[in-house]
């Protein structure tokens, strides 16, 4: 069970540089106020006169160390683990239902104690609406963990996401990772489905390699290979098994609106070009991935015009194939160039909890300034989260924001390794972890 830290009464924070995404800039000698009862923020002052060397409990020191609103995962998989432990195909058919939530306990505290505060966690893979009653254990002081905002299932169309296997004829049965829709009336209908199973945003596939088993590769030991395959170039493209549109216009066109009358969030998993515009054209909130490349097409211009936020999920392409990422990053330096709002996401449970920052890090190879970087990861994920939708503030820290504050060892303007040596943790006005060291958590 958690340890709730209480506090009777107020209490403030002092800082000496602290983050703001709202002006993009690094602000001095700030002091944030802030209400235990509330988890928020009640009043920010910038300090004219100089503080005592020594603060007195309960207020907090936070002098000498990079401030930053607590980090947002834009895209996160609490009930995945690392591909490089478990290949996907095992972990959806083959663990268990309680290990796989287990695993998610210790996921979201990993990603606490990593300094992020809020996880948008984009499909359970095969765990049905587990991710919606994780994300309530989390609310209820059960376990420490982010704030979630969950997709519980994704939406696809039959047979466009699914576990492929081969002796179905067997009667061999795996669970399913999406959740079937054809047709604007059964895209609306599976909208409907997700939100009433609690979902905080809607997810569907826009594309996605859906022919796996036309000429299917060796997925168990033994299996002979197929003989004479057509060439598979990259990991998503190639004639075996091509990255293919699931819907068309009208359909996307249906999930969207529907979502967003019931204030929802849309998230859309768009690789190729032609998914990309679609999704964007339909008025999604998000575009997940967007791999392919964009040379030639008016994706860019699309994306500018609909306000479309794209979560690149540099992480796991660096993870999964890492020959296609150079293309990938100098993408993204275009898109942000031209205005696209990007966020950082890196498609966390693909690789490790905890190790959510590398999105971060490879937003700045990809050319992103750091301030540019840091707002991917704070302010552009309440974006993404539905924004106004997302029902609290937080992403920066502001008057009426979610107490959600991480300092980092050093000045991260000088050394952008200090995002990996977070020494203090704050969510809704809570300390769960103080000079490195957890605390509060039993």
């Amino acid at each position: 069970m958690v340890m709730k830290p209480t506090c009777n009464g107020s209490f403030t924070i002092h800082t000496s540089l602290l983050f703001d995404p709202k002006t993009k800039s690094f602000l001095k000698d700030i002091s944030l106020t802030i209400s235990p009862d509330s988890g928020l923020i009640t009043s920010l002052s910038k300090r004219t006169s100089p503080l005592p060397t020594t603060i007195s409990p309960p207020d907090i020191d936070l002098r000498h160390r990079t401030v930053l609103p607590g980090l947002v995962d834009a895209h996160t998989h609490i009930l995945l683990h690392s591909y490089r432990e478990t290949p996907s195909l095992n972990q959806m058919r083959d663990e268990s239902l309680p290990e796989r939530i287990i695993r998610a306990t210790n996921h979201c505290r990993t990603a606490l104690l990593a300094g992020y505060t809020t996880y948008r966690d984009l499909g359970t893979e095969g765990a049905g609406d587990a991710d919606v009653h994780v994300r309530d254990a989390v609310n209820r002081g059960i376990i420490p963990g982010p704030r979630i905002f969950a997709a519980t299932e994704c939406l696809a169309s039959s047979g466009g996401y699914e576990t492929r296997i081969e002796s179905r004829s067997a009667g061999v049965e795996v669970p399913r990772i999406s959740d079937p829709v054809d047709g604007v009336v059964g895209c609306k209908a599976g909208v409907r489905r997700r939100l009433g199973a609690g979902a905080d945003v809607v997810k569907f596939y826009a594309d996605y390699r859906k022919r796996a088993l036309r000429w299917p590769g060796q997925t168990w030991p033994g299996c002979a290979g197929i003989e004479f395959p057509p060439e598979q170039t990259e990991w998503l493209t190639g004639e075996r098994n091509p990255n293919l549109l699931l819907f068309g216009q009208e359909e996307m066109d249906a999930m969207v609106s529907e979502a967003k009358a019931a204030r929802a969030p849309v998230a859309a998993h768009a690789s190729s070009a032609e998914a990309v515009a679609m999704a964007a054209m339909a008025g999604v909130t998000t575009v997940e991935h967007g791999f392919e490349s964009w040379e030639g097409s008016e994706v860019v211009a699309i994306m500018k015009e609909k306000g479309t936020i794209w979560v690149p999920t540099l992480a796991v392409i660096e993870a999964e194939a890492e020959r296609a990422l150079e293309g990938v990053l100098k993408q993204v330096k275009r898109a942000w160039e031209a205005g696209v709002r990007i966020a950082a996401g890196g498609d966390t449970g693909a690789f490790a909890h905890g190790e959510n920052v590398r999105e971060v890090e490879l937003l700045l190879r990809a050319g992103l300034p750091l301030e540019e970087a840091l707002t991917a990861a704070t302010l552009r994920g309440w974006e993404a989260c539905g924004g106004e939708w997302a029902g609290r503030k937080f992403g920066w820290l502001g008057e009426g924001c979610a107490a959600d504050v991480v300092a980092l060892e050093g000045d991260v303007r000088e050394d952008v390794g200090a995002l990996r040596r977070v020494e203090f943790v704050m969510k809704d006005g809570r300390v769960w972890k103080r000079e490195g060291e957890a605390v509060g958590m039993v």
